[in-house]
């Protein structure tokens, strides 16, 4: 089985059987990064281009790493250090380094529809790693992977999303693909970090931080995105905190633990504390693991090689 477009903009229309032919394959390639030379040759004569035009640590480097467990060769670029900063296009960028022969090019982008647009205008595979607020999938096929590992299966499990929904697009992406593999999803936090929208996707709707969690398995914590949003959407940082922080004084009221996840960066003392960030209910380090098997299996669907360099 393949996937069925030759890129990967995001989640929605994504199918189950395509989702869990990621998440299966994504499997297959964590053994591969418990060998002793954790490598295998299935990209080698390809050429990826990392796309980034914002600030990102994980899943930048995730996708390095990724790229060259497949033997990929990489090309990494930087708009603060290209001629975007001389007025180029996006366009005139991606289409001159895609005139040098690459083969896939995984792009961050500010503007929502930004690798829409990449696929629309260049020849090469095109991997989504986030663009402005709208969709982030392999973050959230790593999200998936981590809980099915922990829990077995994602059928009827209760995923709660806490923080700024309005400007995430991990919560976008976790949305789409968690209702598609059965799972029920809610979200929670201040009516103005909550996008109208998001009833309309399957989600359901809290504001009340003890509410939501009565009806959870699972709680995805999403930081507060300042670079993204207008001032005055809540009073305070403190405020935000009493009434949607995850501590672990909120957490022991329910008697049962909870599964702790967050995409990051962590604000510790804010959406989480470092307790409960750090605890054995966590499983933040384990989405960082399997965001590498996740991006690996990926970028070997996109591909369309053989499974000979498995």
């Amino acid at each position: 089985m393949r996937l069925r477009s030759r890129h990967l903009l995001g989640l929605e229309g994504v199918t189950k059987a395509e989702i869990q032919l990621i998440l299966d394959t994504a499997e297959s390639f964590k053994s591969v990064m418990e060998r002793p030379i954790p490598k295998v040759p299935t990209l080698r004569g390809m050429t990826i281009v990392n796309l980034f035009f914002e600030p990102s640590t994980r899943t930048r480097i995730s996708f390095e790493l990724a790229e060259k467990r497949l033997s990929a060769d990489i090309v990494n670029f930087s708009a603060s250090s290209s001629s975007v900063l001389k007025g180029e296009t996006l366009k005139d960028t991606a289409q001159n380094i895609e005139a040098m022969k690459i083969d896939m090019v995984v792009i961050r982008h500010s503007a929502p529809g930004a690798s829409l647009f990449l696929s629309r205008n260049l020849k090469s595979n095109i991997i989504n790693a986030g663009d402005g607020a709208h969709e982030h999938p392999t973050q959230a096929l790593l999200d998936m992977m981590t809980l099915g590992e922990e829990l077995g299966s994602l059928e009827d499990l209760r995923v709660l999303i806490v923080g700024d929904i309005a400007h995430s697009r991990v919560a976008r992406s976790n949305i789409y693909g968690l209702l598609t593999m059965g799972a029920r999803v809610s979200v929670c936090g201040p009516p103005t970090l909550l996008p109208v929208e998001v009833e309309e996707l399957g989600a359901e709707v809290y504001y009340n931080l003890d509410e939501a969690l009565e009806q959870a398995d699972v709680v995805n914590v999403l930081r507060i995105q300042l670079e993204r949003q207008g001032k005055g959407l809540f009073p305070s940082i403190r405020e935000y905190r009493e009434q949607f922080g995850i501590t672990t004084e909120r957490l022991k009221r329910f008697g049962r633990n909870f599964v702790i996840m967050h995409p990051g960066p962590m604000n510790r003392g804010v959406e989480i504390d470092s307790d409960v960030a750090d605890s054995g209910n966590s499983v933040i380090l384990h989405q960082v693991t399997n965001g590498v098997a996740v991006r690996m299996a990926v970028l070997y669907l996109l591909s369309g090689v053989d499974s000979k360099g498995l």
